[in-house]
């Protein structure tokens, strides 16, 4: 090689050496408590669990359980046995996949240990270019997601139990209504296709199925009300959320839920954020350049109900919000533009009644007045 082209190549590897520094994933300076953490990542699936345990960037042992409560006790005791560890050094990160990740809640919470969960999304485009994907793969990324990020580390706190059996029961209802319009759907749009003896028996034949998803709704729904009712401080805010104008029993249960009783987030921009309502600006240079719009990742159930509560708002007689959805149209706005500050405006709302633990009113006297 040229002598003077080697000298060229070493002096662009020195200063690359010393700009990486600065790159994102490498801290230059490493934080001594971060290096005495072992990361247990863990891949979550139906039936079984991936690990991989991680200490200072290398892998110490892979290993897989079945998705039971006794068998991840039994093997995080005896991993922490293997290598002398103890729960307070010890960080857990799985992707929260739902239902799939409630035996290892049950287990964490058992044996009080530091369990994060974290969003699928966030792990997957903070990975980096993915080539390969199973399991044993998806275990080591997590645990390497959670060492590099160990400074944005969110202890799992576990929902009360109220709470929990509120969350299963609404997840049950979603299924059950959802079932139920279908079926009414083939009911009404299904009648001028098909022969009136054979639509006849189909008739019959979805009425017993509607009929019985009607009861099983009922019978969730008072279960429901029946949890609420025994809990103080869900039936307090139920009357607070209730209070809000536009506010209906399902929209504050959902809200009640999603944010765990109003623990989960710490102010109504964020759950904005969550339920796809909060606009965000896309612009790149000077060649793109797009009006705010709001995220497509978002909670769309949640998201469903603000909106019929902000239309059933502005279809009032005497209601102020309908009077801001007037005035801003008239000022040219966007007809959905405005519904979605409505939806904001309530989520504004049902917040800031909960955490004044007071009725909602209009005209509120201002203290600065």
């Amino acid at each position: 090689m040229n002598p003077g082209l080697y000298k060229k190549l070493t002096r662009v590897v020195k200063v690359f050496r010393i700009s990486s520094s600065s790159f994102p994933f490498v801290p230059a300076v490493k934080n001594k408590s971060m290096e005495n953490f072992y990361f247990i990542g863990i891949d979550v699936s139906k039936k079984k669990l991936d690990y991989c345990l991680l200490f200072r960037g290398e892998v110490l042992k892979e290993d897989i359980t079945t998705n039971h409560p006794a068998a991840i006790r039994d093997y995080l005791s005896s991993l922490y046995k293997e290598f002398g560890l103890s729960s307070e050094e010890v960080i857990i990160c799985a992707e929260h996949t739902g239902q799939y990740t409630y035996p290892l809640v049950c287990a964490c919470d058992c044996d009080k240990c530091k369990l994060w969960l974290e969003n699928p999304t966030q792990i997957k485009y903070c990975s980096g270019m993915q080539r390969e994907k199973n399991d044993k793969v998806d275990a080591k990324r997590i645990a390497i997601y959670a060492s590099r990020y160990m400074d944005k580390v969110k202890v799992y706190q576990r929902p009360t139990q109220e709470l929990e059996r509120l969350n299963q029961l609404n997840s049950e209802l979603d299924m059950l209504v959802a079932d139920k319009a279908k079926y009414q759907g083939q009911l009404t749009d299904q009648k001028d296709f098909m022969s009136a003896q054979l639509y006849k028996a189909k008739r019959k034949r979805l009425t017993v199925l509607i009929e019985g998803l009607k009861e099983a709704i009922d019978a969730i729904e008072r279960d429901m009300e029946g949890i609420i009712a025994d809990c103080e401080l869900l039936s307090h805010q139920m009357k607070l959320l209730k209070n809000v104008e536009g506010v209906g029993p399902k929209v504050a249960l959902k809200m009640i839920i999603e944010t765990d009783a109003f623990t989960s987030f710490e102010n109504y921009r964020k759950f904005c954020c969550h339920a796809g309502v909060a606009p965000f600006r896309y612009t790149s240079g000077s060649s793109q350049r797009s009006r705010n719009k709001v995220s497509k990742k978002a909670d769309k159930s949640i998201k469903a109900l603000l909106h019929m509560a902000a239309m059933s708002v502005i279809r009032k007689k005497d209601s102020e919000l309908k009077d801001y959805y007037i005035r801003k149209v008239e000022e040219g706005k966007n007809k959905m533009t405005v519904i979605n500050a409505i939806r904001a405006k309530l989520v504004a709302r049902m917040f800031a009644v909960i955490k004044n633990d007071q009725n909602y009113t209009l005209n509120h006297p201002n203290s600065l007045a």
